[in-house]
């Protein structure tokens, strides 16, 4: 992989909030802490499990990582 998660998530940012995935990507980019350059699932899951107060659950990340894992195969 080269691209981090982090990265990969911002192109779901958006100013008007379309989607879960939407408000996960803009909480995240508000997350100063959040792991930027990881690409490690449990450092990942790790973090949002003590700090993702914005997550509404841990199978939208889980999904998004699945997202990330397929474009990344490309």
């Amino acid at each position: 992989m080269n691209k981090s998660f982090y990265h990969f998530l911002m192109k779901y940012r958006q100013p008007n909030l379309k989607d879960d995935i939407s408000k996960f990507a803009n909480d995240a980019y508000k997350d100063h802490s959040f792991p930027k350059h990881s690409e490690d699932y449990h450092e990942i899951t790790s973090y949002l499990e003590l700090n993702g107060d914005y997550l509404p659950t841990l199978s939208l990340f889980d999904h998004v990582w699945e997202l990330y894992i397929e474009a990344e195969k490309k």
